[in-house]
């Protein structure tokens, strides 16, 4: 099982960010697909997920209406768009499958002016 994240970076708050995860070794249209991230100080938190065949994605409260969770099972990517980023969304965000124990490198989100 391999899981690469991408997108992350510097954005200004209200900005906006797309975040990818690239997925292999696994039947990826099989099973849901969750980001989580860990800002420093805080436990893990999860922060999205979204079915194997669709469905009404989940989120965290603090985020609904700002981000989306999609897939794309031809491509093997999950991916997370955040909009409208604040104070509370700094963290190194990753994905999983909702199986087994297994992560990415993670990738970074600050929010500074």
């Amino acid at each position: 099982v391999r899981l690469v994240e991408s997108g992350g970076g510097l954005v200004q708050p209200g900005g906006s960010l797309k975040l990818s995860c690239a997925a292999s070794g696994f039947r990826f249209s099989w099973y849901d697909m969750s980001w989580y991230r860990r800002a420093p100080g805080k436990e893990r938190e999860l922060v999205a997920t979204i079915g194997s065949a669709g469905g009404p994605p989940t989120y965290v409260d603090s985020v609904k209406g700002r981000f989306t969770i999609s897939r794309d099972n031809v491509k093997d990517t999950v991916y997370l768009q955040m909009n409208s980023l604040g104070p509370e969304d700094p963290a190194v965000y990753y994905c999983k499958a909702n199986f087994g124990d297994h992560w990415g490198q993670g990738t970074q989100v600050t929010v500074s002016p």
